[in-house]
């Protein structure tokens, strides 16, 4: 009985999420067991470079004491409380302020979530029930891209671009509906069409889905078509918030205005969960308005506006500015993709998407994929003290740390070559590199930007 009961033990009580579980219970997990700035060491001691920040989140480092400090010093005082009703903590009220003067929306109100998913959903249900109360109960419908992702709890997962994401989970939200990535016609023809659609979500740069920017003026387009048709346009920035792509946020580089933004992973950079949906205030007006019966918005979590993540966030930000991190990522930018576009040259590479923020992805070719080289190069960068992933699509992720440096990045770029090479890739054709502009200089990388990063797209599926 012991011999059989002992057969059936798992290799790990903990279920990992997006995981093989069979696969992680039989060979083990790697534990990690501390950071330092961009780097994480396991419990043997070996030291890894960071570039994925974690999960896209990590935005002033590991190991940040004044993080650690604000944390303990708002738990002493006073851990969290509810924000039902009209209780408040001070450093809520105070992160509402700050995020409602930083962010690009005019007018702007905050809810605050526990994270990405939960900051998706409420914009779900805030979009409708706006609608509900402007009298035009009829629009439900949110429109999608192919290749989003917008986390997983259920309404996210039925936004979801990536269909291995949306795979064997039922009947979803039936009233979604998803348009082609890149094509801004698409989404002008479904808005003529119809008059039932409440939002348009889009990721100004797509994350999970394989990092990609938008091609030429694609944003320009399609946050007009949303204003000319009056749709919401909901800026999904959980992964770009906050830094990553080069500015604070990045509807704030594409001037994009939106009516609704979501963040979170940046807001702390991941020290404690935390997401805030940022709201225009005509979007907020009818919730806002006192009337002869008020309107109440039934929705919230038990810990919205939790006081101890809200004073890490408070703390987070002032790193952030005070050490002038999103410059710094506006300069890193150019050394990322110096280091990364020459990948481009060998076999199993099918691109390089890189040039815009912190945000990069290296991806293979259909072979490469079906022969196993995404595994056994990220197996690969372990052996050379890298951390990353692979995206759903089979991209390499890269998204290091904002304290990265030169040094880092360099190491960054060595060791993925070595780890194709080590994965049985050849150089194929003559560097990439050779075709683009100086990407060193800050004139090249807008060329970049505008002529080759934002012309690269997965192929067509609408």
């Amino acid at each position: 009985m012991e011999d059989a009961r002992a057969a059936r033990e798992p290799g790990t009580r903990l279920w990992h999420p997006f995981a093989d579980m069979a696969a992680v219970s039989t060979v083990g997990e790697m534990v990690i067991d501390r950071g330092e700035g961009a780097y994480v060491v396991d419990e043997q001691g070996r030291r890894y470079l960071d570039a994925s920040a974690g999960l896209w989140y990590c935005n002033v480092g590991h190991g940040r004491e004044a993080l650690a400090d604000a944390a303990a010093a708002q738990m002493r005082r006073l851990a969290s409380y509810s924000a039902f009703g009209d209780l408040a903590t001070r450093p809520a009220l105070d992160l509402a302020e700050r995020l409602a003067a930083m962010a690009p929306l005019h007018d702007a109100r905050v809810f605050l979530t526990s994270g990405g998913s939960d900051s998706v959903d409420t914009a779900v249900k805030l979009v409708r029930r706006y609608w509900a109360e402007l009298g035009q109960s009829e629009r439900t419908v949110i429109v999608t891209r192919e290749h989003a992702y917008h986390g997983m709890h259920l309404a996210g997962t039925s936004l979801a671009g990536i269909e291995a994401n949306r795979a064997g989970h039922g009947d979803l939200d039936p009233a979604v509906v998803q348009v082609p990535w890149d094509d801004a016609d698409a989404l002008e023809s479904l808005l003529s069409s119809r008059s039932d659609i409440a939002a348009f979500f889009c990721e100004p740069i797509i994350g999970a889905g394989g990092v990609y920017a938008p091609p030429g003026d694609y944003l320009a387009r399609v946050r007009e078509t949303c204003r000319s048709h009056g749709v919401l346009f909901v800026a999904d920035e959980v992964i770009s918030g906050y830094g990553r792509a080069g500015a604070m946020f990045a509807s704030e580089r594409w001037a994009l205005d939106p009516d609704v933004m979501l963040t979170a992973k940046g807001i702390t950079s991941g020290y404690i969960p935390l997401g805030a949906v940022i709201v225009a205030g005509r979007v907020a007006e009818p919730f806002w308005t006192p009337g002869a019966v008020p309107v109440m918005w039934r929705h919230g979590y038990t810990y919205s506006a939790h006081a101890t993540a809200c004073a890490v966030a408070l703390a987070n930000l002032d790193i952030v500015e005070e050490e002038s991190l999103v410059a710094r990522v506006d300069r890193l930018q150019h050394q990322l993709a110096a280091a990364l576009l020459p990948l481009a040259a060998y076999d199993v590479v099918s691109e390089v998407r890189a040039g815009v923020g912190l945000l990069a992805a290296v991806d293979y070719s259909t072979e490469a994929k079906s022969t196993g080289v995404p595994a056994r190069v990220l197996a690969g960068l372990r052996e050379r003290g890298v951390l990353t992933r692979n995206l759903a699509s089979g991209a390499l992720q890269v998204s290091p740390p904002f304290v990265i440096d030169d040094a880092d990045i360099d190491l960054l770029g060595r060791a993925i070559a070595d780890a194709l090479v080590a994965a049985g890739a050849t150089k194929a054709r003559a560097s990439s590199s050779g075709l683009l502009p100086d990407i060193t200089s800050d004139e090249g990388v807008d060329a970049y930007d505008d002529r080759h990063y934002l012309e690269q797209r997965p192929p067509h599926h609408g």
